[in-house]
């Protein structure tokens, strides 16, 4: 088994894989508890007021998880499981296939067409879908015509990650302020990290991922060379941050380039996370240890994982009338809302709520928007205006009461 050890980059102290298996400490042992220099507070020190919001159709399609928008192009694109991509014109409302890899992949619990990603600059786009046979995770690189189509012509594999059981898959694409793509990766599924890959610079299982997926010099894709673990002996320099069970919808604060990530807990606590961006809006999120599975949220998990480093959520709920599994999220830019600016916008699969977050310092407000159901994803299109899919309602857009 590997041993991780405590090492620092950036100023920031990570996790590094390396020889045969030791304890943490000196003597081998983990401390009975640790005490954060920061910790998420729930509903604490905010005094404020939910922004009036209600849920307005905009298409009525059972099996989407996951919607992206393209550059220059006002359509929604919407994912759905089973292996298709829908064109809607907010508009209109009208809709189209533009891309149907169902050969590919099935909706089968977790596994299914997950994610899509456009790429900022060349007429690309990126898909994260389980294969039929193996429920390996894939990300396909297509092409895009002028009029949105997604066409097979050339599709080609950038990155193949064997999965170990079905679930926790992860499954989003999101493009960053740099223009690279990052992957979140789910921890191999089963339960408890079994295998515990979250924190194991060797394994590409329980992370954000960052690379540039464009096909250079016969190789699939290139490693940007201020990753934090490249050249680190025994690490995957693909590599961005650690700790992650299963991050299900992240993105980045348009405004800020803060990232944002919904991780999906086991038993007791999901967890909204925030990386800050530096000062040119760039590097959020490089070598944060967000923690699992030697934590669930703040709460101490898996007692033989190491603490050292690890960042804790800027937000947690319990499992309970909130909801038992977090849907990110997205913080709102948009015009038509104006109390809901800089609100990050989440919502839960199990109590199928819409919630919005603000976060100052070491408080936080979280209230209760709208009531929806079976809420998987909730993103901003062009105009910044959110978008919330509901996996057995079809998508709705956010607006003003």
């Amino acid at each position: 088994m590997r041993r991780r050890i405590a090492l620092v980059v950036g100023g920031l102290l990570v996790l590094a894989a390396c020889g045969d298996d030791g304890g943490s400490g000196a003597d081998g042992t983990l401390p009975a508890e640790v005490t954060f220099a920061t910790t998420p507070t729930t509903d604490a020190g905010l005094a404020t007021t939910a922004p009036a919001a209600v849920l307005q159709p905009f298409l009525d399609s059972a099996g989407v998880v996951d919607m992206a928008v393209r550059p220059d192009d006002d359509a929604l694109y919407l994912v759905r499981q089973d292996g298709d991509v829908l064109r809607a014109d907010p508009a209109t409302g009208e809709s189209r296939t533009v891309l149907d890899v169902d050969e590919l992949t099935s909706a089968r619990g977790e596994q299914g067409l997950l994610g899509l990603a456009f790429h900022p600059t060349e007429p690309l786009a990126y898909i994260n879908y389980t294969s039929q046979d193996d429920g390996a995770t894939n990300i396909d690189e297509l092409a895009v015509t002028g009029d949105g189509t997604l066409t097979r012509d050339g599709q080609r594999t950038v990155l193949r990650i064997d999965q170990p059981d079905s679930n926790h898959n992860g499954g989003g694409l999101v493009f960053g302020p740099d223009g690279l793509l990052y992957i979140g990766t789910g921890d191999g599924g089963s339960a408890n990290d079994p295998d515990r890959r979250s924190l194991d610079l060797g394994d590409l299982l329980g992370k954000m991922l960052r690379i540039d997926p464009l096909a250079t010099g016969g190789e699939p894709y290139t490693v940007p060379a201020d990753n934090p673990f490249v050249g680190v002996d025994g690490a995957r320099p693909e590599i961005w941050g650690v700790g992650l069970r299963n991050p299900w919808r992240y993105g980045f604060d348009p405004a800020t380039g803060d990232l944002w990530i919904a991780d999906v807990g086991q038993n007791a606590l999901e967890e909204v996370n925030r990386s800050a961006a530096d000062a040119d809006g760039l590097h959020a999120g490089r070598a944060v240890n967000y923690g699992w599975s030697a934590f669930e949220g703040t709460a101490r998990f898996n007692e033989d994982q190491p603490i050292d480093g690890a960042t804790p959520p800027v937000f947690e709920y319990p499992h309970g009338e909130r909801g038992c599994s977090i849907s990110g999220g997205a913080v709102y830019r948009g015009a038509a809302i104006p109390s809901l600016v800089g609100w990050y916008v989440y919502g839960d699969y199990c109590s199928g709520q819409v919630r919005a977050l603000r976060v100052d310092g070491g408080s936080a407000a979280d209230v209760l928007l709208v009531q929806s159901s079976a809420v998987v994803a909730v993103k901003a299109g062009h105009d910044g205006e959110l978008y919330v899919a509901s996996i057995d309602e079809g998508v709705f857009r956010l607006a003003p009461a």
